[in-house]
């Protein structure tokens, strides 16, 4: 069960790539909870996982020091939905319920900051990728997913000229 968790059901099996392929599946599963269930879900969801995360990284890496599967993606999955709840709450505020579909940027903005971070790896992203440890292995991810949010609200701002007024 610990390998069907941090393959995140398959998907870190994909080749090639397969942390895009683990953060594909966050964003199309991530914004269908979001539409059919709701951005409360959605945080309740990307608190789950990222607990998953810690938990079945810590099981499978215990022995392992210093290693990060490329197959891991559950790190992936927390890191693209807490990018992804910046856009999602922005919209939820506001009532928009539909938003995945009528602003797609959003989302799609989403995932491509949170890859530029996570293969990237500035600052506080690479910091936690040298920890060379399990929580290392989910940290880095979720300083991406922190900074690809932020990204998405600061270029909404610039796209629709909220910064520029």
């Amino acid at each position: 069960m610990i390998r069907v968790l941090n393959t995140f059901f398959g998907l870190g099996l994909l080749r090639p790539a397969p942390g895009t392929w683990g953060s594909a599946g966050a964003i199309v599963l991530g914004v269908a909870i979001d539409r059919y269930l709701g951005f409360p879900t959605l945080v309740l969801a990307t608190i789950l996982v990222t607990c998953l995360g810690f938990l079945t990284c810590r099981a499978a890496l215990a022995d392992r020091p210093g290693e990060d599967p490329s197959e891991i993606v559950i790190d992936e999955v927390a890191g693209q939905w807490l990018a992804l709840l910046f856009p999602a709450f922005a919209f939820w505020q506001r009532g928009l319920e539909d938003w995945a579909v009528t602003a797609y940027p959003g989302w799609v903005a989403a995932f491509l900051f949170f890859r530029l971070f996570d293969i990237w790896k500035p600052w506080l992203v690479g910091r936690a990728d040298r920890r060379d440890d399990w929580k290392g292995v989910m940290l880095d991810d979720l300083w991406a997913g922190l900074f690809a949010g932020i990204a998405v609200i600061i270029a909404a701002g610039i796209a629709h000229g909220v910064i520029m007024r």
